[in-house]
């Protein structure tokens, strides 16, 4: 029988993919964020503020559409799974075990913000709820499993009903 994926498996997964992502944003930041800051923060030798700051939000905005493809991508793609998830051997499928299409996990992902608005209390709620949803997974209609064969959910019959 194969199970829900845990919080204490989630957390984990959950860092490995922060660091995949900080190396990803590291290699960005270097290209785009020296060059764009280096070539208009300095106006005729003085410190541009304006230029700062534009150059800063362009970043975030950067490191934020990488953080949801990142996302998105692999857990819509037939791996079901992010490289931290990947390597602690969860899956996410929606309720009825079915791979997720991009649209839903851009929504899961999104919804992770919500999650983590109150002190975290969307993640906390994987920890305690029968079918180990955080709210994320509740607002996107998605469930982790602990598996590395996505094939394994979708084979069990009844588990849905």
């Amino acid at each position: 029988m194969v199970r829900y994926g845990g919080f204490w498996r989630r957390f984990v997964a959950a860092l490995i993919d922060g660091f995949v992502l900080n190396v990803a944003f590291s290699i960005v930041g270097s290209i785009f964020g020296v060059s764009l800051a280096f070539t208009s923060m300095f106006t005729r030798g003085e410190p541009n503020p304006l230029a700062m700051a534009s150059a800063m939000s362009g970043l975030s905005l950067i490191t934020l559409a990488l953080g949801w493809l990142y996302s998105a991508v692999m857990e819509s793609s037939s791996l079901q799974a992010t490289v931290g998830k990947l390597a602690v051997g969860v899956v996410v499928t929606d309720l009825t075990g079915e791979r997720i299409s991009f649209g839903r996990a851009t929504g899961r992902y999104f919804a992770k913000y919500i999650s983590a608005f109150v002190f975290m209390i969307g993640f906390l709620m994987v920890a305690f709820s029968s079918r180990k949803q955080g709210l994320h997974d509740k607002i996107a209609g998605t469930l982790v499993y602990k598996t590395r064969n996505p094939a394994e959910v979708r084979s069990l019959e009844g588990v849905f009903e």
